[in-house]
Order: structure tokens, then C-alpha cells, then sequence
């Protein structure tokens, strides 16, 4: 295991697999073959071909192509295909800001192989010169990843809300940071993969934030997401990340680059450009 092998494990894909989704002339997502083979029951809202899937014709807006779609995958889930329904709704459109052309239910989103948004932020606290994070470890009862390493706070990026309030929301649910405590988190960049998974594929981004933290805080959870918090030097965080796999596969890209902006994995390291590559797929 190594810092490179988990970026590759992020970004192990291939096309073949799928067909290209497009919405309103424009390609969103990547549909596995199979799940294509399920859509072309419901011709009222998609056309599926051997070039692709696209949606049926006079679903011409926003709120037509949402409707339409959200009522097969309704359909789906009360069948078992789609389990973990959130009533949750993520954009769907080629850029982050838009326009967007609709928006899909987020248990949906990798078998429709749109991109998704989250943000991931990294609670620290400074001791003199040393660096130690707060880790997350999140709960048996989650339906993804149960008992797995996580970063301190992380969601989802949902319709209706900015990223500054997400961030905000997520960090009093998961890690009760007060919202005055919360405000200071420093958006420092984004973190790209695109991974096939059994369900589809996962072309996402991650939006970083740093919040640092006093000493005496204790973060505490909420919502029952986390089981329990550890407040690890940086280098014990940097050890279980390059020798496990113990965190959740894309924390481990989080922490890379965080020790990376802050001077934790340096330059002097045979692998530091393909690491700093690494993590825009």
C-alpha cells in the first residue's frame, strides 16, 4: 500500500462499460450496460441506443427532465434496484456552476455516472510547530462504508444550498462545531477521481476546506454518523494512510493533499509530482 496506490485505486475505470448519457445535447454521465438494459423499459423518459442514453423527447426543461426521471428511479427503488433512497437531490449539468439541466436523487447518482460534489474538511490543531487532526470514524449503521476512517466532517453537495452553508450544516451535524467556529473554514481547493464501482461510475469533486481548531475543542456528533472521534498526530494519519486501507477511498486523496499544502510531504519525495497529479483525474 502507498499514497500513489491509493489515488489509482480512485481512478481505476473503464469505458467500455458504459454508454455516454446525454442530456439537451450535452454529456453528463456514463450509464453501465446493464442498467442502460433496465431504462429501456420506460421509453416516456429515456431513449437508450448502442451510442447512448438520452432523454425522451419533450422533456425540454429543467423541471420536466427531473419529474420524468425521479418517477422510473421511484419505481426502481420501490423494487430493491436502487436502495438508500435520501430524498436528496444533486445537480446535473457539465459544469459545477451551472447551467444545470436537472437534478437526480443522490442514491441514483453513480449508476447515471453524473458528477458529483461534496465537501471535505480537515479539523486540525496546531502544537507549537506540530500539526495533529481530529479523524472521524463513522458509524456501523451507515449504509456506505460503516466503521471506516473519514475525515472530521464530509457531505454531500446538494440542490439549494452554497457550499459555505454546506459546509456549516455539516460540520454542527457531524462534529457539532459552532457556526462561528464553523465560518472559519478555508476553502483551499478541489480533489477530482473517477472511479467504476459495482453500481457505476464516480466522476466526483471534492471541494477542501482547513478549519483550524483551538486546543480545547472536542468535537461531538449529532446526527449518529460517527462513533467516535481521535485527535492523531499528522504523522500517525500520514502512516495509516500510506500502509491501510482503513480510511474510506477518497479521505485518503483529502489527507494527501493536506499534507502536501502543508509541507508534511515534500518535494524531496521520488513520488511528490505524481502525487500532486494524481489528485486532479
Amino acid at each position: 500500500m502507498s499514497f500513489l496506490d491509493h489515488i489509482a485505486t480512485c481512478n481505476e475505470h473503464d469505458l467500455g462499460n458504459f454508454l455516454p448519457f446525454d442530456v439537451a445535447g450535452e454529456r453528463v454521465g456514463w450509464i453501465k450496460k446493464p442498467f442502460a438494459g433496465r431504462l429501456e423499459g420506460h421509453p416516456d423518459a429515456f431513449v437508450v441506443s448502442g451510442d447512448g442514453v438520452s432523454l425522451a423527447t419533450g422533456l425540454d426543461d429543467y423541471a420536466a427532465r427531473s419529474a420524468a426521471v425521479d418517477g422510473v428511479l421511484r419505481k426502481f427503488a420501490d423494487r430493491g434496484l436502487i436502495p438508500g433512497w435520501r430524498g436528496e437531490y444533486y445537480p446535473v449539468g457539465a459544469d459545477f456552476s451551472g447551467p444545470h439541466l436537472m437534478e437526480i436523487e443522490r442514491a441514483a447518482v453513480p449508476y447515471f455516472g453524473v458528477r458529483a460534489y461534496g465537501v471535505h474538511v480537515n479539523g486540525y490543531v496546531r502544537d507549537g510547530a506540530d500539526i495533529h487532526m481530529w479523524i472521524a470514524r463513522r458509524s456501523g449503521g451507515k449504509q456506505t462504508y460503516p466503521n471506516m476512517l473519514d475525515n472530521m466532517i464530509a457531505g454531500g453537495q446538494p440542490v439549494g444550498i452554497s457550499l459555505h452553508d454546506n459546509v456549516v450544516k455539516e460540520a454542527w451535524e457531524e462534529a457539532a462545531v459552532p457556526r462561528e467556529l464553523a465560518a472559519r473554514a478555508r476553502p483551499v481547493g478541489a480533489i477530482s477521481y473517477c472511479q467504476e464501482t459495482e453500481l457505476g461510475l464516480k466522476p466526483d469533486v471534492m471541494f477542501n476546506y482547513d478549519m483550524e481548531l483551538p486546543p480545547d475543542f472536542v468535537p461531538a456528533n449529532t446526527d449518529g454518523e460517527v462513533s467516535e472521534f481521535y485527535l492523531w498526530s499528522a504523522e500517525k494519519v500520514m502512516e495509516v494512510v500510506e500502509t491501510t486501507d482503513e480510511f474510506k477511498f477518497n479521505c485518503n486523496l483529502v489527507i494527501i493533499d493536506f499534507c502536501i499544502r502543508h509541507g508534511l510531504i515534500g518535494p524531496d519525495r521520488e513520488d511528490y509530482l505524481a502525487l500532486v497529479r494524481g489528485l486532479k483525474s
